[in-house]
């Protein structure tokens, strides 16, 4: 194998920065909590008031920082091997460097842990089992090299903290290929589903995204609660991967699933989309792009990126 196509941890990730964005849907294991249901208010974890709407200024960016609030992300694994079954281990620290061990329950789950490399090729949606110490851990095995993005959504228990995303960066040493970003498109298909995409994200703007999920020409009518929610969005900036995490409306077990969201800048976004059918979780994946607020870009509306022409909706 050519030697200037094997990466180490630090060239990893810095080939990454310069890679450009691609995704395709995958499924991802049902890590489930035995609490799963419907939810009927979404706050905290990036969820907005009851019907899923939330001011625009509450919507900046997360995951760029690996400190806010008094709380770090201690990532403790930075660097694995493509291919190999790893175990990351990371942990939050206070302004007092301590472990957290005491969180707020959100969606049945004290911590989400999301992971994504920088030219979105992988996406993971984990949620890692915490050590009394405050250590937490998951195992992963990623099957392509490149720099990585990690996030931890999270909310302390301690008084008056608020819901915190932190990111740090993850090398994963191999023979790294750089993908292209696919272009924005109406329509994502994993496992047989059909997901179709509707609605607009918007920049500085709250936008509502709709998202219909059929199999064999069918509407799916009994999605099953997912973490309490029949469905989970997160939307990643294509280059610095800036987070952006929202739950749906209030609704029904489908065939659609309805989003708040507002961009936080112009862009090009890679939205993804958890639901789960039969017991199984998958993953659709869309290329979104958000205009810049006044911009009418090929009929897109204020500020919007909506969804191209020849949607079913």
């Amino acid at each position: 194998m050519n030697n200037a196509l094997r990466i180490t941890a630090f060239a990893a990730a810095l080939a990454a920065t310069f890679g450009t964005a691609y995704g395709v849907g995958r499924s991802v294991d049902p890590l489930v909590a035995a609490e799963d249901r419907p939810a009927q208010q979404h706050g905290g974890h990036g969820g907005g008031e009851e019907g899923g709407a939330e001011p625009a200024a509450d919507h900046a960016p997360g995951g760029l920082q690996i400190s806010e609030g008094g709380y770090t992300l201690d990532l403790a694994t930075p660097t694995v091997r493509a291919g190999a079954r790893t175990e990351i281990r990371f942990a939050v620290r206070d302004d007092s460097g301590r472990k957290v061990t005491a969180y707020q329950r959100e969606h049945g789950k004290e911590l989400h842990f999301i992971l994504a490399s920088t030219d979105l090729t992988q996406y993971r949606h984990l949620h890692p089992v915490r050590a009394a110490d405050g250590t937490w851990s998951t195992p992963v095995d990623l099957p392509e090299a490149g720099g990585y993005r990690v996030f931890a959504d999270f909310t302390p228990a301690a008084a008056g903290a608020g819901n915190l995303t932190l990111g740090a960066d993850l090398a994963v040493s191999g023979a790294y290929r750089p993908a292209a970003l696919p272009a924005p498109g109406a329509i994502a298909e994993v496992d047989g589903y059909r997901v179709a995409l509707g609605g607009e994200l918007r920049a500085g703007r709250s936008g509502e995204l709709k998202l219909s999920i059929s199999r064999n020409g069918r509407p799916v009518t009994d999605l099953q609660p997912y973490l309490g929610a029949y469905g989970h969005l997160v939307a990643l900036r294509s280059g610095d991967l800036a987070y952006l995490h929202v739950h749906p409306n209030e609704g029904g077990p489908g065939p659609e699933v309805s989003f708040t969201a507002t961009a936080p800048s112009a862009g090009t976004y890679r939205l993804f989309l958890d639901f789960k059918h039969e017991g199984k979780v998958r993953t659709a994946a869309f290329t979104v792009r958000v205009a810049e607020p006044g911009n009418d870009d090929g009929g897109h509306r204020e500020g919007g990126a909506k969804a191209p022409a020849g949607h079913a909706h």
